[in-house]
């Protein structure tokens, strides 16, 4: 009981309801998401382009309505209602994907669901921000970072224990079970109480002008890392390569999250012991050595291993990077300023996903990863030279003084 108290201490009681809404909404898009790169490239007959650009154009859909979200939770002090409505059309557009006959149309529903996910997530951050302390931040958003990995993982092994009973189609349609009831849990979440704005009028063009050099440079560092970040879906086409069969693939895609669930409140309490900036800086650096050695290494025990140290570099940057923009925010304009990270991310996912895949296609699989590898380098080298240097200094003269 005395472990179970340490471990749930600092976190408020918002932050835990909006833990178990990420885990209901999670495991409710795992059950469909690892599914389709596999029900894209084997049933409807489109080719890693088409994956990269279905997963980069979602992304990239949310993004749109990140930072309005965002913004308008700052001018209206309510977040609750673009959360609530955010989940709900995230839920119902899943089973839809039931009725996708190409993967044209698997873009377009998939675009729709991310709308959902572009309304909830500022706000929802605002509210983790605005419901715990300062110093436990980062304990907080590792928590809602761990419950939404829990969920991808229980998600994950329901596709691939259910996939062969149901076939895609009727567990895109079961899909919606969970995510219903995680909107139900929505219900309880307590509107935290908003600061005064530090102007009278607050407008979108004020409240970007707010934000600081400091949050501005780290949200473009992270954007330019966004460019070469491959996401899960091209490892799974690796391990398809490799000759790992479509349950085998699903597994390995648990495994992934598993790692990133087990890690990720750890890695937001490192953050807030040692600062967010080490850990981001460190998870930057793990995707340029894990990217080298997808170019370099080949065969399955590689790729087992990779979906392993992608679930740690996940871990590390997931909940640190949003922790460290709302340390960097002014207190008013948290919404706008988690919602401008989110769009930043969400904008250079579209042609992360597109590069990735015509790079696969156009030359081999070993130059996505090569690029990511090179991306990765320059952004570990800027954030170190703009934002990192002076904190890794600090952070060595502490550790000499103790």
């Amino acid at each position: 009981m005395a472990r179970f108290k340490k471990t749930f201490s600092g976190i408020s009681r918002n932050v835990v309801i909006l833990g178990v809404v990420s885990l209901l909404t999670d495991l409710s898009g795992q059950m469909v998401f690892p599914l389709l790169p596999l029900y894209i490239t084997t049933v409807l007959g489109g080719g890693a382009v088409a994956v990269g650009l279905v997963e980069g154009a979602a992304e990239a859909a949310a993004s749109l309505l990140k930072v309005v979200s965002g913004y308008w939770s700052d001018k209206i002090k309510k977040r609750k209602p673009f959360v609530f409505f955010g989940y709900f059309l995230s839920a119902i557009m899943k089973p839809v994907l039931a009725f996708a006959s190409n993967w044209f149309l698997v873009l377009t529903i998939r675009v729709a669901n991310r709308f959902g996910k572009g309304l909830r997530d500022a706000p929802r951050d605002a509210i983790v921000a605005e419901s715990n302390d300062q110093a436990t931040l980062g304990k907080a958003y590792g928590f809602n970072r761990a419950m939404d990995g829990l969920g991808s993982v229980g998600g994950a092994v329901l596709a691939f224990l259910l996939l062969p009973i149901f076939g895609f189609v009727n567990l895109f349609k079961l899909a919606i079970i969970p995510g219903l009831i995680s909107v139900g849990f929505v219900a309880l979440v307590k509107e935290p109480k908003h600061p005064e704005p530090t102007k009278k009028r607050v407008s979108l063009k004020v409240g970007f002008s707010e934000l600081t050099r400091e949050l501005k440079l780290f949200i473009i560092i992270a954007a330019i890392f966004t460019l070469g970040n491959y996401n899960y879906a091209f490892l799974m086409l690796r391990a398809k390569a490799d000759g790992f069969d479509n349950g085998q693939t699903i597994m390995l895609y648990a495994l992934f999250y598993l790692i990133y669930t087990l890690l990720s409140m750890r890695a937001g309490v490192l953050s807030d012991k040692i600062g967010r900036k080490l850990i981001i800086l460190a998870g930057y650096s793990l995707f340029a050595i894990l990217s080298l050695g997808l170019y370099f290494f080949a065969g399955k025990e590689y790729t087992v291993a990779s979906f392993i140290i992608l679930g740690i570099f996940f871990a590390l940057i997931d909940g640190s990077q949003r922790a460290l923009v709302a340390d960097l925010a002014p207190a008013d304009l948290k919404g706008t300023a988690l919602g401008t990270f989110h769009t930043f991310i969400g904008l250079a996912a579209l042609p992360a996903g597109y590069i990735a895949g015509t790079l696969w296609v156009s030359i081999n699989p070993g130059a996505t990863f090569l690029f990511g590898a090179a991306i990765g380098l320059i952004s570990v080298i800027a954030f170190y030279l703009v934002l990192g240097k002076t904190e890794i200094k600090r952070h060595r003269n502490s550790v000499e003084l103790k």
